[in-house]
């Protein structure tokens, strides 16, 4: 498991938000809640635009340092999401 599945899913025709999905769930102990894979997928889309601040909604009842919201990048490096960003800057 780990990081190769991820790189095998990432791989695949499989939609992205069932990848992302089966990531937070395999890759994880205790395994990330579902209610993360849209904040876990608009924090790789802002990666991979560059904007690795891009405020990013979580779900309710999920706060990231007492906020409502995390920068992308946060979401990235805390969900283990590097597979799925495919520029090479620094976040």
């Amino acid at each position: 498991m780990g990081r190769m599945y991820a790189e095998g899913i990432a791989e695949s025709e499989i939609p992205l938000e069932q990848q992302i999905e089966w990531h937070l769930k395999g890759n994880h102990y205790p395994p990330v809640p579902k209610s993360m894979v849209k904040p876990c997928m608009e924090a790789i889309e802002a990666c991979n635009e560059e904007d690795w601040n891009r405020e990013i909604a979580m779900p309710e009842g999920v706060l990231y340092r007492g906020l409502t919201f995390a920068p992308a990048s946060a979401i990235v490096e805390a969900h283990h999401l590097d597979t799925w960003i495919t520029n090479e800057g620094d976040y």
